[in-house]
C-alpha cells in the first residue's frame, strides 16, 4: 500500500520531518514558486507551510487528493480557510506555539522604553558617550498595564510579577477572582489607561478593539506613559500615537505590529521616542520548532482519520453527517452569544436538540467555546484550547442533549449566566434543502433570521414610533437595514428588534440610537467564517 504524501512546501525545522515519521512519502518544493508548487500538489495528501506559500483556490482546485493544510505558525493570511472548506480540505495550525515568545518579547519592549536601550546602543556604536541622554526608569513600583488577560497576557502578568510593580488589567471576559489569581486588579480601560506608567496589548483585533487606544485615551494618560503593542496591528491609532508621541503627551511607544505591514512611509519610524521590530513575536527557534511539531501531529491524526484539535475549519475524526453542518453553525452562535454578553461569563449550557442528539454531539459543545472565545481572546482558538480558556476563567461548561424538538428538526442552544446575574441565551438551526443558518431565539424571544455578517440586537419597550427613529438614524448614516424582525413579550411590553445590515455600525451613532429609544441593550453583533 502506497504511503501518504506529505508536501513541505517551506523550509522548517528538523524536528518537523521526525515527528511525522516513517509513515508517509515526504516530499519537498518551494512554496514560493507558483509553478512549482501547482505541480507538485496534485500527488499530496497533506502540504506543510509557512506564510510564504499561498494556498488558494487555484491552488486547492490542483490539489484534488489534499486532505490537510497544516500553517507551522499562527497566522492563517496565506490560506483560503473558505475554499479549503468547500474542498473538505481540513486546515490547522499552531496556535499556542508563540505565546511564550510574544509574552517575552512584550516584556522585551517595556525593558527597551524604560532603559532607552536601542537608542542608547545606536549612539555608541557610532562612537559616542552620552550617558546622561539615557536616563531611564524602573518597573519597579509603577503601575502596569495589561490590555487582554488570555494566555498571553497572563504569561506577561507572571514575568512582570518579578519586577515588583503593581499590576491591573483590562478584560471585560475575565472575572475579577481569576484576575486576582494573576495578580492583577481589575478596572476599566478608562482607568487603565489613567493610572499607568506602562501599557502591554494582548487583545485580538476586532471591529470592537480597533482603534481601541485612540486620542480621546492618549490624551487622558499620564506624561510618564510607555505603551506597547506586541498583539494585533491597528489596535492603536497609528495617527493618534504619533500626535501623542510628537507631541510628548507620553514618553514612548513599543511596536511590533502594523495596520500595514511593511509599514513603509510610516511617520512613526522616524521619532525618536519609539522603539520599532519588524512583527517578531513568533519569532525565536523555540517557536518555530513548536509550531513544526505540533503541525506534524495534526498531518498525523487527519491522515489517520482521528479527531484534530488545532483545526480551525472542520474537527476531523469520526463524527456523524448530520451533526458535521451543526459545527459552523454552533461556531457562529457561539459569536453571537458572545456579543449578547455586557459582562463576563460564569457558566455555559449547551443544548442540542432533535435528531441530531441520537449521535455523539461532543464536538457542538467545543464548536460553541470556539465561537465564543474567538470573541474574547488574542490567541487562536481551536477545539483543544477553547475548554482549557474556559477553565482558566473558571467558567463552568455543561452540554444537554434531548432528541425531541417540538418547533424544529434540530434546535442548537447556547446559554449563560454572567458575573452581574444576568442570564443570556441564543438559538438556532438549518432550515430547508440548502441547510439557511437561521437565529431562531434570543433571551427567550422566538425569531427566524438568516443569519449575516452584521446585525444589531435592541432591547427597549415596545411603543409606537421606535422603528421610524432608529430607521431614520441608521438611513442618514448610509446604514442599510436588509431585513428586520421584531419580537415581544406582551403588547406595550419589552420588543427585541434583531437588525441584518449592509455594514457594521459605528458604536457612537449605537449609543445615540439607543438613548433615543431608551433601549436596555444595543448589542452589535458581528459574524464571521471561523
Amino acid at each position: 500500500m502506497e504511503k501518504p504524501v506529505v508536501l513541505i512546501a517551506e523550509e522548517l525545522s528538523p524536528a518537523t520531518v521526525e515527528a511525522l515519521g516513517p509513515d508517509f512519502d515526504i516530499r519537498h518544493t518551494d512554496g514560493a514558486n507558483r509553478s512549482d508548487l501547482l505541480t507538485a500538489l496534485p500527488e499530496a495528501h497533506a502540504v506543510l507551510v509557512r506564510s510564504a506559500t499561498q494556498m488558494d483556490a487555484e491552488a486547492l482546485k490542483v490539489a484534488t487528493k489534499l486532505k490537510v493544510i497544516a500553517r507551522a505558525g499562527v497566522g492563517l493570511d496565506n490560506v483560503d480557510i473558505k475554499a479549503a472548506t468547500a474542498a473538505g480540505v481540513m486546515v490547522v495550525n499552531a496556535p499556542t506555539s508563540n505565546i511564550v515568545s510574544a509574552a517575552e518579547l512584550a516584556v522585551g519592549h517595556l525593558l527597551s522604553l524604560a532603559r532607552h536601550i536601542p537608542r542608547a546602543h545606536a549612539s555608541l556604536a557610532t562612537g559616542e558617550w552620552k550617558r546622561s541622554s539615557f536616563t531611564g526608569v524602573e518597573l519597579f513600583e509603577k503601575t502596569i498595564g495589561i490590555v487582554g488577560l488570555g494566555r498571553i497576557g497572563g504569561l506577561v502578568a507572571e514575568r512582570l510579577s518579578g519586577f515588583g510593580a503593581r499590576l491591573i488589567g483590562f478584560d471585560p471576559y475575565v472575572q475579577p477572582a481569576r484576575a486576582s489569581q494573576m495578580g492583577i486588579t481589575l478596572t476599566t480601560l478608562e482607568d487603565l489607561v489613567k493610572q499607568s506608567d506602562f501599557i502591554t496589548i494582548h487583545i485580538p483585533k476586532t471591529p470592537e478593539t480597533t482603534g481601541m487606544i485612540g486620542l480621546e485615551e492618549l490624551r487622558s494618560a499620564k506624561p510618564s506613559l510607555r505603551i506597547v503593542n506586541a498583539s494585533r496591528g491597528g489596535i492603536i491609532d497609528e495617527d493618534a500615537l504619533f500626535q501623542a508621541l510628537s507631541e510628548n503627551w507620553i514618553a514612548g511607544a513599543g511596536i511590533d505590529v502594523f495596520t500595514q505591514e511593511p509599514p513603509i512611509g510610516s511617520p512613526l519610524l522616524d521619532l525618536p521616542n519609539i522603539v520599532v521590530t519588524p512583527h517578531l513575536g513568533a519569532s525565536t527557534d523555540e517557536a518555530q520548532e513548536k509550531a513544526g511539531i505540533a503541525v506534524a501531529k495534526s498531518v498525523r491524526l487527519a491522515l489517520e482519520g482521528e479527531m484534530v484539535p488545532d483545526a480551525v475549519n472542520v474537527a476531523g475524526g469520526v463524527i456523524d453527517s448530520s451533526v458535521r453542518p451543526g459545527i459552523s453553525l454552533m461556531e457562529k452562535l457561539g459569536q453571537v452569544f458572545a456579543g449578547l454578553c455586557p459582562a463576563a461569563i460564569t457558566s455555559i449550557e449547551v443544548e442540542v436538540r432533535g435528531e441530531i442528539a441520537e449521535h455523539d454531539v461532543s464536538v457542538l459543545k467545543l464548536a460553541a467555546l470556539k465561537g465564543v472565545f474567538s470573541r474574547m481572546v488574542s490567541e487562536q482558538v481551536s477545539y483543544v484550547n477553547a475548554p482549557l480558556m474556559a477553565e482558566a476563567r473558571g467558567m463552568d461548561v455543561t452540554l444537554t442533549t434531548d432528541e425531541h424538538s417540538s418547533d424544529y428538526r434540530n434546535v442548537l442552544t447556547i446559554k449563560g449566566v454572567l458575573s452581574d446575574g444576568q442570564i443570556v441565551s441564543a438559538s438556532a438551526t438549518l432550515t430547508g434543502s440548502k441547510q439557511t443558518q437561521k437565529l431562531v431565539g434570543i433571551n427567550g424571544y422566538e425569531l427566524e433570521v438568516p443569519l449575516a455578517a452584521h446585525h444589531i440586537v435592541m432591547m427597549y419597550e415596545d411603543r409606537p414610533g421606535i422603528v421610524a427613529v432608529y430607521g431614520k438614524a441608521f438611513g442618514e448614516a448610509n446604514i442599510n437595514i436588509a431585513g428586520m424582525q421584531i419580537a415581544r413579550d406582551t403588547v406595550a411590553g419589552q420588543a427585541l428588534s434583531v437588525l441584518t445590515v449592509d455594514s457594521r455600525v459605528p458604536d457612537e451613532l449605537l449609543a445615540e440610537v439607543g438613548a433615543a429609544i431608551s433601549a436596555t441593550t444595543m448589542a452589535p453583533i458581528d459574524v464571521v467564517d471561523l
